[in-house]
């Protein structure tokens, strides 16, 4: 097989990339990492046409002498029986506006992906190849091949910085509190206070356990509730001598009344 891919970056920032094994794995398209396992390993879901096949496997990249990359991979189905293999090889040609990548090798694969078209196959294994370039070039560098990268510069000694002069501070302006005494406001009369607070203990006397339409259809109690009106000393006076009069009244009138049937 042979296929090329077009990216628009400098071939410096693809092999830096092809170098670290981290982003190699984060360029990989929908590869799951498994915990413990090398950078490039783990599960990869492939859709072909309408079928999807989970693979397990490891992909390998390593430099050659020429400049090319070497990418070699093993994966078996995760549910079956079928395997994929595949060692090809990766050049990267400068180009104007950006880096060609000629990828070329062989690829060997039997068990579900075997029985299914070849153009499928085919157009699924490029589309794969074109994401994983792509991803290759807008992978971030990792902190510590930056700091690989980066060269060492040569610390100076720093100069001492000179001291800053210290102005004078200006002499305070004497306070206008001291000029003119404000007068408090008048204390509240004591007599007043004490009022307020019997009226409060006794409202809340009067409003604990009734319920809020007993309060509000309630009478008046306390300074607010109606004064009865007075007894008079007369009508109690009247009251007294009244009654042993009209007894006598009446005692009198039935004597009266018993002499005069007697006589007839």
């Amino acid at each position: 097989m042979e296929h090329e891919v077009f990216v628009p970056v400098q071939a410096e920032r693809l092999r830096e990339a092809l170098a670290d094994p981290v982003r190699v794995a984060r360029a990989v398209p929908g590869l799951q990492q498994d915990a413990g396992t090398p950078p490039v390993s783990g599960r990869l879901k492939v859709r072909v046409g309408g079928h999807t096949i989970t693979y397990r496997g490891t992909v390998r990249v390593t430099a050659r002498d020429d400049g090319s990359y070497a990418v070699e991979g093993d994966a078996a189905e995760a549910r079956g029986p079928g395997t994929v293999k595949l060692a090809l090889a990766l050049t990267l040609t400068p180009s104007e506006g950006g880096t060609t990548v000629t990828i070329t090798g062989t690829t060997t694969a039997d068990g579900r992906v075997a029985d299914l078209p070849p153009d499928a196959v085919s157009a699924t294994t490029d589309r794969l190849l074109n994401r994983f370039v792509e991803n290759l070039a807008e992978a971030p560098e990792t902190p510590q091949s930056a700091a690989e990268r980066e060269p060492e510069r040569e610390t100076e000694p720093e100069k001492p910085e000179p001291e800053a002069e210290v102005e004078p501070a200006p002499e305070a302006e004497p306070s206008a509190l001291f000029e003119e005494e404000e007068q408090a406001p008048p204390a509240p009369s004591r007599v007043n206070r004490e009022d307020a607070v019997a009226e409060a203990a006794h409202a809340r006397r009067t409003m604990i356990g009734r319920s809020a339409e007993e309060v509000d259809h309630a009478p008046p109690r306390g300074r607010y509730a109606p004064v009865p009106a007075p007894e008079t000393a007369d009508a109690r006076a009247t009251l007294r001598w009244a009654a042993p009069a009209a007894a006598v009244a009446l005692a009198s009138a039935i004597a009266v009344t018993r002499a005069l049937r007697k006589r007839r």
